[in-house]
């Protein structure tokens, strides 16, 4: 693929009341191409190869891979319960509806396990009902009122500690039986507080030492000092675009809660050495084993049917690892602050396009499918 044929994708989608800036990257082989189109904000600089973006969902398949690293490690078991190292967890009780009052609840049938949380099917999360229902659900606002930010957009500044996350998390009723099915978002969010605990050491640093620094990740963290290299967040309105999140706002210091479902910035080369430490099966900080369950369908037929973000959401894909996993081999996830990350490793093609602008609907934004759509026309 050319630089101009990425422009030409890139172009139509770019100015102040579209999509301010875009930082594109295919990856074909060892052929990288690179387009950086638009301003890191209005009235702001130009965005560059090194731009940071806050890449909110698309922090979920980097948390599974801190999990599976202290799988391979030993430290944990994909079977193992996670009360033992949870014990907030344990006991759990599960909403009659859940829509329901949170009094109004039967036994767990089981325990929750550790791949529980990684396929998303722990019985605590997103579902589309949650958000169509003309009065709101009893347990989404508590965890409105708990500061949890798990059941909506990530946002560090409500978020508590991890030790009070969990343990008001625990005091709230599963929606649905452990692993009876998929519901989004939270699975990822107790990830990082398990794994910092399985290491003794705080989400952060897991990361660091099991991901960022063997592959190079040197601008992947849960905040920034370099604010200057930061977009400014919008969210589309009725009248053009609102600023959402300030350079200087809420990434700008360490959060109390490292948010492994939504909370991360990055760049897109770190995400291109995520990428391509998958493709070459997971060295040097992952076993091919491991690689092989966070890259294939996890999900049972009767988890699907009863699961997804929409009507159609399982029609083309499932689910790895806090991960999709495409019908045609593919497999990535996106971000609904303005990112998507997919990787396909039977063309060995990587596909990176970051924005700031949030999404407007469950849909992939148009200017992540056009790009898309051009990579994959170019290197047929």
């Amino acid at each position: 693929m050319s630089l101009d044929q990425l422009r030409a994708a890139v172009e139509p989608h770019v100015g102040d009341e579209r999509v301010p800036g875009v930082v594109a990257l295919v990856a074909h082989g060892d052929d990288v191409h690179v387009e950086t189109l638009g301003k890191l904000g209005v009235a702001r600089p130009p965005v560059k190869r090194d731009s940071l973006f806050r890449i909110a969902s698309t922090t979920k398949p980097i948390t599974a891979a801190a999990t599976m690293a202290l799988v391979d490690e030993g430290l944990i078991g994909l079977d193992d319960p996670i009360d033992r190292l949870l014990p907030e967890m344990g006991g759990r009780r599960v909403l009659v509806r859940p829509d329901g009052a949170l009094t109004e609840t039967v036994p767990a049938n089981r325990a929750i396990t550790i791949r529980d949380l990684l396929t998303f099917t722990f019985g605590f999360g997103m579902a589309t009902e949650m958000f169509m229902s003309p009065t709101p659900w009893p347990v989404r606002e508590a965890t409105r009122e708990f500061g949890l930010a798990t059941l909506g957009e990530p946002d560090p500044a409500v978020q508590p500690d991890p030790d009070t996350w969990i343990a008001r998390l625990g005091t709230l009723p599963l929606i649905a039986q452990p692993g009876e099915r998929w519901l989004y978002n939270t699975g990822a969010s107790v990830l990082g507080v398990l794994v910092a605990r399985a290491a003794n050491k705080p989400f952060a640093e897991v990361l660091r030492t099991r991901i960022f620094d063997p592959l190079g990740m040197r601008d992947t963290a849960f905040w920034t000092s370099h604010t200057d290299r930061l977009a400014t967040a919008y969210v589309p309105t009725g009248n053009g675009l609102k600023v959402w999140d300030e350079p200087d706002g809420r990434w700008s210091r360490a959060p109390a809660f490292g948010d492994g479902a939504g909370g991360l910035v990055s760049t897109v080369d770190d995400l291109l050495a995520f990428a391509r430490m998958l493709l070459r099966g997971g060295r040097p900080v992952l076993s091919p084993g491991s690689v092989r369950a966070m890259t294939t369908d996890q999900l049972t037929e009767a988890q699907k049917e009863r699961g997804g973000l929409g009507p159609n959401f399982f029609a083309t894909m499932s689910w790895g690892f806090c991960q999709a996993v495409y019908d045609t081999g593919a497999f990535g996830w996106d971000g609904g602050f303005g990112s998507s990350w997919r990787v396909d490793p039977i063309r060995d093609l990587t596909v990176i396009v970051l924005t700031q602008r949030l999404w407007e609907s469950p849909e992939l934004p148009l200017v992540h499918r056009d790009i898309q759509a051009a990579a994959y026309a170019a290197t047929a």
